[in-house]
């Protein structure tokens, strides 16, 4: 046995472990050394286990009301998540002081346990100890998250009264409570009144605003700020981002500014960026965004990676989301639920279903949004069975399924024409699990209907809604119309949307469509008449293919591309093939673009043809991912399966609606999309 002066010399190299302690404090011969390394490990926030065993030791020598050990205890059983600990060690302290209550109402702030925290906050000041600077930011922060504006009042009044109220961390406190509390007036008049403020004091008066709705404030605060001279910094882009989700091209620049002007670029103030030009559908400027990130050495972590993946699944971008998935275990982040539920949707959105199930079958934790999102995997891929099969499988393994896990197999079941078992789920869902139905449950259901030709029992379904339907409901029973040629039924959908949504060019399309079908030109040129009297627009093709890490975008007709003079010249061989095996433009879907009169020659330059030419051209290995902002048109579907047997790749094309996989002349959805 080791004499226990001569550790002392190997402390810095302890480890906060049970087997450590034990070697270090085998003799309480030496008080002072034994003091001095008991403090040490605490220091170390050691884990809860190892925590306890310093802690007996404290005990067994005596150490127990010695102040310092008593305060680092506390802080260390906070850490642990203990504050219950944390509080009995503050009970046995004979003389305590305001630091020891300070360190006790941070205890309770940092584990959420505001009222606790606020109540000794009260046994302090009734026990004559006075709060200091360190005290009213705490207690003001416990006001703010338990939003108690009474409180917080009180506590105004009360630093007001010691002369307070001009401390920057009190200041910046007040100002966090009054805009959690939706005071914001008040909140401003505090910001006003500060002598001096920091980017906290902004970024406060930001978030208040924020949290309360206004937006346009908040982006104010921030300009006003750069005026002052005070420069945003990553904390300001992340309060800000509620302000920017869904917003104006403007505000998002806005946000990118600021981004680029950071002195200093954190690995949030990246993340941050990512996460806005994702809440803005902007999926190719986040991937951008990514490998600018990557080039500049600045090493991604799990949120970046669960930020950029849905961006990866948006654009196709397969490549890059194996690269990222390869990172990920090279790093271990994972077991990271939000991280492999990012993964799994990854890969789902670039169809390929083996790699998504291989993620979803090595998690060890999993929650409803992972067996959701392979469930919708699957209806995507028109593989209505194994998305029922698999939803069988998360009810059996005890997890009961949300409102977004029904629209998932109702939309499958609807994919793959399953309509007595999308009706059953429709039942379950409302009297087993009591979840009432949303509104893209009921689309889901008119939507099943009308693909399985029953498009009278859809529109009597819809008149029975207990709640208004909207442009996704009639929507859906418009485009059963066009497949069944139900035209009365047809026109009362599309009056309909087009009260609801005059400006969508989607929905005068379809209602050409069905006219055209019926022989009906004078209504076909009335509608295209229409849409030129209110200057609607048909939303353009847009397709996405990957290659290199660079996604390449192509529209319809498109000439911009440097190997155009190949593609087309390919393009004009294929469709000569096609032609060899009874290939007729199907001139129906040229209507999808009132403005063409020619036809069968605007078919032959639909963007999905030109992105699949240029992958033919690029690419040797199967399969060909393409990815579509609107639904493939029937000629295109056509064509496409045609040219999948003649250059024998695969083809996987995933539209707005669907994934169509094209193998030797075939389509996975069995031409029922």
């Amino acid at each position: 046995m080791k004499p226990f002066p001569t550790l002392t010399h190997q402390f810095p190299k302890l480890q906060p472990s049970v087997s450590s302690i034990r070697k270090s404090l085998i003799s309480p011969q030496n008080p002072i050394l034994a003091l001095e390394l008991l403090g040490k490990a605490l220091d170390q926030y050691p884990d809860i286990k190892t925590l306890k065993n310093v802690h007996s030791k404290v005990f067994n020598l005596n150490f127990h009301e010695n102040p310092s050990l008593g305060i680092k205890l506390m802080r260390a059983y906070a850490a642990c998540g203990e504050p219950g600990l944390a509080r009995k060690v503050f009970d046995e302290i004979p003389d305590r002081n305001v630091i020891f209550f300070n360190v006790m109402i941070r205890s309770y702030v940092n584990n959420h346990l505001y009222n606790d925290a606020l109540l000794v906050f009260k046994a302090m000041v009734s026990g004559g100890f006075s709060p200091d600077n360190y005290t009213y930011p705490c207690v003001l922060k416990a006001c703010s998250c338990s939003e108690n504006l009474r409180f917080g009042l009180q506590l105004h009044g009360a630093v007001v009264k010691v002369r307070l109220d001009s401390n920057l961390f009190v200041g910046n406190g007040l100002i966090a409570m009054y805009g959690k509390c939706g005071c914001l007036q008040e909140a401003r008049c505090v910001l006003d009144e500060m002598p001096s403020r920091d980017v906290v004091s902004w970024n406060s008066m930001v978030a208040g605003y924020v949290q309360n709705m206004r937006f346009d404030d908040a982006l104010d605060i921030c300009r006003e700020m750069e005026d002052l001279k005070q420069k945003p910094d990553a904390g300001t882009m992340a309060t800000l981002m509620p302000a920017v989700t869904n917003t104006s091209p403007d505000n998002v620049l806005y946000v990118k500014e600021i981004f680029m002007n950071l002195e200093k670029k954190s690995l949030v103030s990246w993340n941050v960026m990512i996460r806005v030009y994702m809440k803005n559908s902007m999926p190719g400027e986040a991937v951008d965004l990514y490998l600018q990130m990557e080039k500049g050495g600045v090493e991604p972590d799990a949120i970046t990676c669960a930020s950029v993946l849905p961006a990866c699944g948006d654009l196709s971008a397969l490549l890059l989301g194996r690269r990222i998935h390869k990172y990920v275990e090279r790093k271990k982040l994972c077991p990271n639920l939000l991280l492999e539920n990012a993964l799994i949707d990854m890969y789902a959105r670039c169809g390929c279903l083996e790699d998504a199930k291989k993620v979803f079958d090595n998690m060890k934790f999993r929650d409803v949004a992972s067996w959701t999102s392979l469930i919708s995997a699957y209806g995507m891929t028109g593989q209505g069975n194994n998305a029922v099969a698999l939803f069988t499988e998360m009810q059996n393994s005890g997890q009961n399924p949300d409102s977004i896990a029904f629209v998932s197999i109702l939309s499958a079941c609807s994919h793959s024409g399953l309509l007595d078992e999308g009706k059953v789920y429709f039942k379950q869902m409302t009297d087993e699990y009591r979840i009432t139905p949303r509104i893209e449950h009921y689309a889901c259901l008119v939507d099943l209907l009308g693909r399985a030709g029953q498009v009278d029992e859809a529109y009597k379904f819809i008149k029975q809604m207990p709640v208004e339907p909207n442009e996704r409901v009639w929507g859906a029973l418009l485009s059963s119309c066009r497949v069944h040629s139900n035209m009365d039924i047809g026109i009362v959908a599309a009056d309909k949307l087009l009260q609801l949504d005059p400006e969508q060019s989607g929905y005068y399309v379809l209602l050409s469509n069905i006219y055209a079908k019926a022989s009906r030109w004078k209504e076909v040129t009335a509608i295209r008449s229409l849409m030129k009297r209110r200057r609607i627009r048909k939303m353009p093709g847009i397709s996405n293919v990957e290659l290199n890490n660079q996604v390449h975008t192509f529209l319809a007709g498109d000439t911009s591309h440097p190997q155009s003079k190949e593609i087309y010249e390919e393009l004009g061989v294929l469709v000569g093939k096609m032609k060899e095996l009874g290939y007729v433009p199907e001139t129906d879907s040229a209507l999808h673009d009132v403005e063409e009169e020619d036809k069968e020659c605007h078919l032959a330059v639909h963007s999905e043809k030109l992105a699949i030419v240029f992958a033919i051209l690029n690419t040797r290995e199967s399969p060909i991912r393409i990815t579509k902002n609107l639904r493939v048109c029937g000629d295109c579907h056509i064509a496409a399966k045609l040219i999948s047997k003649i250059v024998q790749r695969e083809i996987v094309v995933r539209d707005t609606n669907r994934f169509h996989h094209f193998k030797d002349g075939l389509c996975s959805c069995g031409d029922y999309w």
